[in-house]
């Protein structure tokens, strides 16, 4: 694996890399996300990959490199919390994650990587993949510098029933399956439990489970529960004596609050979320994380390239109910962080959502705090993470036009730093 990974990296063309020990950042204006403000006629100091200062503009400090971006708007580089880096990328192939060894999903992971950090997306949270534990691996070899790519959070693998919603269904008997495909499918709360204590031990950041059916899956259907609320619960509470914590794939209502009540921190998709379950949500402080871009690019693309009939039609019967649940949630005040689903739909084309978060009721600034100080608050790293503050890690993007005025701008880069070092 560690050989496949490094091959990946001498392969992929990798994104210039320029260090400067320290640097004087001029912009042209700085999003403020912390305060949801535009500042105009600031520097940000940089030294090594951390953030030490941000003032308004004067002499560059000896010992540090001026680095003009003062026709630009600049801000924290951005954060999806919904990824698939580490996976054979959706198509009509059922078939394609088994026909992909844990190898060249790697090398896959590697490639992904480098176009989602292309794209000003530094942070990501990789929310599962079949072949188990290949995005630790990837992660691994990115904060090696193996690979280019950004800074990730793993869940390893999918905690999920048998022949649920995270199982690889419709190819072969799923008893037949690789090992490392099922390394999360668990029939109890005591092997739920087992399966997330062992996720954890093998590296995974936080835990994912499947609390209902999927829309890409054969078989299962998004309304219906799979985990039940006591095999959340045990995966939730092995995972908190570990200070980790564990986010649930759900559509269904009936699954979402099952999974609120069971304390996980954020629901992924939230599609077909009812009005208790908003107001469940806000009270508990759980996290949405609602992918409202990829319906329309699985309507058109999965037609076009005549994917599985079922997916076709769960996808249809879900993705404007989803997007009028968003519009409610935004009212409501419930939080709700940035996450795309990306390798549904090609990864490096991450910000395309920002427009349709905006269309479904955010303004342009809560979108985009939505993929940066909100973001890094799910995580739990708003002290490094998220924000142009001193004592967070130097990342930034700096794009042409304003994105307050115009969010599709951030569709188009300029330019991205990580840690002090520009990427593009």
């Amino acid at each position: 694996m560690r050989a496949a990974l490094i091959l990946a990296a001498a392969l992929a063309v990798s994104p210039t890399a320029s260090f400067a020990q320290s640097l004087y950042i001029e912009t042209g204006r700085l999003l403020d996300v912390q305060a949801g403000q535009v500042l105009t006629g600031q520097c940000i100091s940089v030294a090594a990959d951390k953030i030490t200062a941000v003032a308004p503009c004067g002499a560059t400090p000896a010992g540090s490199e001026r680095l003009d971006w003062s026709a630009y708007t600049v801000l924290p580089g951005l954060i999806d919390l919904h990824t698939h880096l580490a996976d054979a990328s959706q198509s009509a192939d059922l078939a394609l994650p088994l026909k992909t060894s844990p190898a060249a999903t790697a090398l896959i992971g590697a490639h992904n990587a480098r176009l989602t950090l292309a794209a000003g997306f530094t942070t990501v949270r990789d929310v599962g993949t079949y072949r188990g534990l290949t995005d630790v691996a990837v992660r691994d070899a990115i904060n090696a510098g193996e690979v280019p790519g950004p800074r990730m959070f793993v869940a390893g693998a999918y905690i999920t029933i048998p022949k649920g919603g995270g199982e690889l269904n419709g190819v072969v008997p799923n008893e037949q399956l690789p090992a490392d495909m099922r390394l999360g499918v668990a029939g109890t709360a005591d092997e739920a439990a087992a399966k997330t204590a062992f996720l954890i031990d093998q590296g995974a950041d936080f835990i994912k489970t499947i609390a209902t059916g999927a829309v890409l899956a054969i078989g299962t259907e998004p309304g219906e529960p799979e985990l039940t609320e006591d095999q959340l619960r045990a995966v939730v509470t092995t995972a908190k004596a570990r200070g980790k914590f564990v986010t649930a794939h759900a559509h269904g209502a009936v699954g979402i609050k099952s999974a609120i009540r069971a304390g996980v921190r954020s629901i992924e998709h939230a599609s077909l979320i009812d009005d208790e379950a908003l107001k469940m949500a806000k009270a508990s402080g759980t996290w949405l994380v609602m992918d409202i871009y990829n319906g329309d690019y699985i309507d058109d693309v999965g037609t076009r390239e005549k994917w599985p009939e079922e997916y076709l039609r769960k996808n249809r019967e879900t993705t404007d109910i989803q997007r009028a649940g968003f519009t409610k949630a935004v009212k409501m005040g419930v939080k709700i962080a940035y996450g795309t689903d990306s390798g549904v739909y090609p990864h490096g084309d991450n910000a395309k959502q920002f427009a349709y978060m905006v269309r479904y009721g955010m303004t342009p600034m809560q979108a985009v705090q939505s993929a940066t100080i909100r973001a890094a608050e799910l995580l739990g790293k708003e002290e490094t993470l998220g924000s142009v503050q001193p004592g967070r890690f130097a990342d930034l993007v700096a794009v042409k036009g304003d994105p307050i005025q115009d969010i599709r701008v951030l569709e188009n880069l300029a330019h991205v730093m990580k840690d002090g070092k520009i990427v593009r």
